[in-house]
């Protein structure tokens, strides 16, 4: 994806996330200098095999396990400080040297203890209208960041300051829990308490992300904008309400670290060879029974952060259309393709009719989606083992003419194909490809 004009690049999930961007990153970042992250929290969980030993990594970026890349929180992430701890310790625990290459953006807002029991407590309240959030916060931090009322880093300069937020937020807070009739309650000594043992250790790592990136971009060095969650989660062009709390599209990633948007250069969308969604809400191709079982199975399909088991469907051209137009993508990558190895026959999903009419436009109502019939092109199976290809030339007839359908329906060319969980298990496609 790197070309020698090639400064920074996003990628983006072009589905419902889970979609292997860890892995693509992780593959791009050995020609990067810096990763950033530039939106969510750690709701997201990104699974990274390197040498058959496998880390998963919720708020640090993916690039962490490549030697030497920088890594960077933007502030458009929403950073619980305990977690972000913890990942460090892990991480430093497997010899993985981290926290000297690591800068948490100034401005990033804090996920807070009371953070987390709102969410818990809305999403428990909510019964069968529940939409899927992971409990971890994320939601409510982000409402006080867009309410002028939230914690970011760089006040943890001023613990006297960060008091007096913490008591308000804890007050505000405890009334809702209240009136919700729950007996938690968030207590703000023992969390000032909890905040003061660890600004030792978060401070030295903030830093200006967008300063970082500028420098980093100046210096040739080359950028990789790691988004989280999936496209179609993105709180304004996703399947709302059944979405995450912030954009996860590709506009947002300039604003996420700091730099002007005509520094990227490109977007890259990762997608599965097949379709999955954790949580709640529509998903038009969604399999049923032993098949959904069988391709659960054989995607390892559950949760990275959650452990929750994925909802599985044949691949729909529709979602990743929608994708392309909203956030530029300008190349693809597609995941899992070995998933689909020993599978006789597969469904594509093309476009959707609802109420006997085609739809040229993907739908902005959840309602609306969940009532679409897809439509689909069938083609046969290639029944061999993909995982030892590494060219274009080495994948099966039928999986490469898969993959062009893919490429077709979605009018953006295929720049990577994984076959596999470890990092030397990726096909670069070359443009224009050997037939």
């Amino acid at each position: 994806m790197f070309k020698d004009s090639s400064r920074c690049i996003v990628i983006v999930g072009a589905q419902w996330g889970d979609e292997g961007k860890g892995k693509i990153t992780d593959v791009l970042a050995e020609q990067a200098t810096l990763v950033a992250r530039y939106q969510g929290g750690a709701n997201a969980g990104h699974t990274v095999l390197v040498k058959d030993e496998e880390f998963i990594l919720h708020l640090i970026p993916s690039g962490a396990l490549v030697p030497d890349v920088k890594c960077v929180l933007g502030n458009g992430v929403v950073v619980d400080p305990w977690t972000l701890l913890d990942e460090i310790d892990v991480l430093e625990g497997r010899g993985i040297g981290i926290t000297e290459r690591l800068i948490v953006s100034r401005r990033a807002h804090l996920v807070m203890p009371y953070h987390r029991m709102l969410d818990g407590a809305r999403e428990s309240l909510r019964g069968e209208a529940k939409i899927g959030t992971t409990k971890r916060g994320i939601g409510p931090a982000y409402r006080d960041k867009v309410a002028r009322t939230g914690l970011r880093v760089c006040d943890l300069e001023d613990l006297v300051g960060c008091e007096s937020i913490v008591r308000a937020a804890c007050q505000a807070a405890n009334g809702l829990l209240q009136s919700w009739d729950l007996a938690d309650r968030a207590d703000p000594r023992r969390i000032m308490a909890d905040l003061e043992a660890i600004v030792p250790r978060i401070l030295p790592l903030a830093g200006d992300s967008g300063a970082t990136l500028l420098k980093e971009l100046n210096d040739d060095g080359r950028v990789l904008l790691e988004g989280a969650q999936g496209s179609l989660l993105d709180v304004d062009h996703g399947t709302y309400p059944y979405v995450t709390s912030s954009n996860t599209t590709a506009g947002a990633a300039a604003a996420g670290v700091g730099i002007g948007p005509t520094l990227i250069d490109g977007v890259l969308g990762v997608v599965k060879a097949y379709t999955t969604r954790v949580g709640n809400g529509p998903l038009p191709t969604e399999l049923q029974g032993d098949e959904a079982d069988l391709l659960r199975r054989l995607g390892a399909e559950f949760g990275a952060t959650t452990g929750r088991p994925r909802r599985p469907g044949w691949y729909d051209g529709a979602v990743v259309r929608h994708a392309a137009a909203v956030n530029g993508l300008t190349a693809l990558a597609v995941t899992k393709l070995d998933v689909l190895d020993t599978f006789e026959e597969l469904k594509l999903g093309t476009g959707y009719t609802l109420d006997g009419g085609q739809l040229e436009i993907f739908p902005d109502r959840a309602p609306d989606l969940g009532r679409v019939e897809p439509v689909y092109e069938t083609t046969a199976g290639w029944g061999s083992d993909t995982t030892g290809a590494r060219s274009w030339e080495d994948l099966p007839g039928a999986a490469r003419t898969y993959l062009e359908r893919i490429e077709a329906n979605a009018e953006v060319p295929i720049r990577y194909v994984s076959v596999g969980s470890a990092r030397d298990q990726i096909v670069r496609v070359p443009i224009p490809r050997v037939a």
